[in-house]
């Protein structure tokens, strides 16, 4: 048996035919080995959890107080007659004279405003229990406002002279005319309550305190009618106490403890 050797030339082209298909082997499996620990990374990030953080929530309130500086009267008249166009035309005639003397004493127009109108039967029971109507009933009322908050107590004296037993004063309210810059002062009043507040649980829980979360305000809060006693229609003046005006604000707020 003869055995051949292959020549030299033919056992390069092998050689070089092994490396070049081992370097195709190798560049297909190396991209899949890069890939891999890409993803890896990416399923590590997702997994993390953002940490709590811990918030405390407190009310803060305000108060700020001032001088009236304005009177709003309530005042009105009332007529009753045997029928209902008697009953309004002596309503008329007085609320005339009301308006008369309110002018009278200074009143622009701008601070008059009528606030009611009404007419209504007058029923009157008999001895059979049976209600008949036996007249009407006509009135009006007015919001006045004083910008002179010393002369209330002359305007209201005057009303109650002009317009005698068919007159009217429901009430008197002071105020002032301009509330923001007293809402203001009670805001800010507020707030600092509320910071105080959350300062101090903050130090009791062992955390400082961090950024404002949110803040929020109520209603404010204004006070009731003062009423003015009736007086005799041949009182000049009344006498009236304005005291102070206070408006309180109310304020919720979210801090973060850190």
């Amino acid at each position: 048996m003869t055995i051949r050797r292959p020549s030299a030339a033919r056992t390069s082209r092998l050689l070089a035919a092994t490396a070049v298909l081992g370097g195709l082997l190798a560049g297909t499996a190396a991209p899949a080995l890069a890939v891999a620990p890409e993803r890896t990374a990416l399923r590590t990030t997702a997994l993390k959890a953002a940490p709590d953080t811990a918030t405390v929530t407190v009310t803060g309130n305000g108060r700020a107080s001032a001088a009236p500086d304005l009177a709003i009267l309530s005042a009105g008249v009332e007529a009753t007659r045997p029928t209902a166009k008697e009953a309004m035309a002596a309503q008329t005639t007085a609320a005339e004279a009301l308006l008369d003397v309110l002018h009278k004493q200074g009143i622009a127009d701008r601070d008059i405003r009528t606030d009611s109108l009404a007419l209504a039967p007058v029923y009157t029971q008999n001895t059979s229990g049976d209600s008949k109507v036996t007249g009407y009933q006509a009135g009006q009322s007015f919001s006045v406002k004083v910008r002179d908050i010393d002369r209330t107590g002359q305007v209201v004296g005057a009303v109650n002279e002009a317009i005698g037993n068919v007159g009217r004063i429901n009430g008197v309210v002071f105020d002032v005319a301009d509330p923001s810059a007293l809402r203001a002062k009670a805001r800010e009043a507020a707030y600092r309550d509320a910071y105080d507040k959350a300062s101090q649980h903050a130090q009791l829980s062992g955390h400082r305190l961090g950024r404002l979360v949110s803040l929020s305000e109520g209603e404010s809060v204004r006070p009731g009618p003062g009423a003015a006693p009736a007086v005799p229609a041949d009182e000049p003046s009344v006498p009236l106490a304005p005291g102070e005006i206070e408006e309180q604000v109310t304020v919720s707020a979210v801090y973060e403890l850190i």
